[in-house]
């Protein structure tokens, strides 16, 4: 069976994706199922989506509820799910006030790209274009968002792409003031990186950043579609010290569904009107009244607090996994976003892993990255420690 689905996986569908030789099922709390019934344990979690696990029963509940209802209304008219949902969202930093929604965290980026240039055309008119972005980021496959990607693998074959980008060494502070100038619109980063290794953004960083930007009336832009809502034990990842003027989130909103949002300062939404911008199925009442289950669920005292407890626990086990392994050189990231640098060909041990039954991901190409559903308990912890060790050792001894 796993043969002819993969036959036809590759017949069919455009090959963009190198992607693992068996074939995924089924999903169960923090664990996935292939077709012939084998047991991994996902630490990749969708690539950070899959924030509740498999099977989450009141995610369940709210698909089954609201299915029957009305799955896409246009955006020319309400809809209530979408507003309430919007409500939530300004509630939950003090600094958003207004909301619009996206069908993925790629179209967030391409519609806060536009907001920059157009916030800073009403207010200076022409030649204050720039937008200034750092090095190992990504934020997405669209055309935008490619151009603000500093790895050239991702933007060279598509070449020309968007002028008017500036691109800074992440976390060097004193090459800020050469780099946000007058002609900058937007400062575009991820407090945490994904791909570009899980480097955290340091706060004295983000708080220059943020003073620049002031300075010059360019717009602080923060991506947290991969570090935002919940997977740092903190609803947001970036600190209220340094808060932005835009945010996009996507991965985990939806509890798997396709949506994301770009959250922002009135001074923002003052300058877009009707016609400026528009998403045919983004904010839909469906998907809206799905991710309003996920978001309540995630922003609680209780769940934050077991992300951190577990997160303590992970960094703990981190650590005494490289107390084992001298190839590990660093341990990255936040809360249940973790990045373990080593001197291995990372491929070769996330391949390894898929012997001893664990999914992980990389993160560039010295980087294992672990972004797991962040209902991972201690038990979870142990398992993916053992398995991993397992595989770093399976590397290490066939070189």
């Amino acid at each position: 069976m796993t043969p002819d689905i993969v036959a036809l996986d590759n017949q069919y569908i455009l090959q963009t994706y190198g992607r693992s030789s068996f074939v995924i099922e089924r999903g169960d709390g923090c664990y996935l199922y292939d077709t012939t019934g084998q047991q991994y344990l996902d630490c990749v979690a969708g690539i950070a989506v899959n924030a509740l696990g498999y099977g989450d029963p009141d995610v369940t509940a709210a698909i089954s509820q609201h299915a029957g209802g009305l799955l896409h209304l246009s955006n020319l008219y309400h809809n209530m799910s979408g507003a309430v949902l919007a409500k939530t969202l300004v509630e939950s930093a003090p600094w958003i006030d207004r909301v619009f929604f996206s069908n993925s965290g790629a179209e967030a980026i391409e519609g806060a790209i536009k907001f920059s240039r157009r916030y800073a055309r009403d207010r200076h008119g022409d030649g204050k274009s720039t937008v200034v972005a750092f090095d190992g980021s990504f934020h997405g496959r669209t055309m935008g968002a490619v151009a603000i990607t500093a790895r050239e693998k991702y933007r060279a074959p598509f070449a020309p792409v968007m002028p008017d980008v500036r691109f800074g060494d992440y976390n060097d502070i004193d090459q800020l003031e050469s780099l946000i100038t007058a002609d900058v619109c937007a400062v575009v980063i991820e407090p945490i990186q994904g791909e570009g290794g899980l480097r955290v953004a340091n706060l004295a960083y983000l708080q220059k950043i943020r003073a620049l930007c002031d300075k010059f009336d360019a717009l602080l832009i923060y991506d947290e579609i991969q570090c935002g809502i919940g997977r740092t034990g903190t609803i947001w990842a970036h600190p209220a010290e340094a808060a932005p003027d835009i945010m996009t989130i996507a991965k985990p909103l939806g509890g798997g569904l396709p949506i994301g949002a770009i959250l922002m300062r009135q001074k923002v939404a003052d300058t877009i009107h009707a016609g400026d911008h528009g998403s045919t199925f983004a904010g839909g009442p469906f998907v809206t009244a799905v991710a309003q289950v996920v978001f309540n669920k995630i922003n609680t005292p209780e769940f934050l607090q077991h992300v951190q407890s577990t997160s303590d626990y992970l960094d703990e086990s981190l650590q005494e996994l490289m107390s084992r392994h001298s190839e590990i050189t660093e341990l990255r990231g936040k809360g249940l976003m973790r990045g373990i640098r080593m001197d291995l060909p990372v491929n070769n041990v996330r391949e390894a892993g898929h012997t001893h039954h664990l999914l992980v991901a990389t993160a560039g190409d010295d980087v294992i990255r672990l972004v797991p559903p962040l209902i991972l308990e201690r038990h979870h912890v142990d398992e993916l420690v053992q398995k991993l060790d397992a595989a770093i050792s399976d590397v290490k001894s066939a070189r």
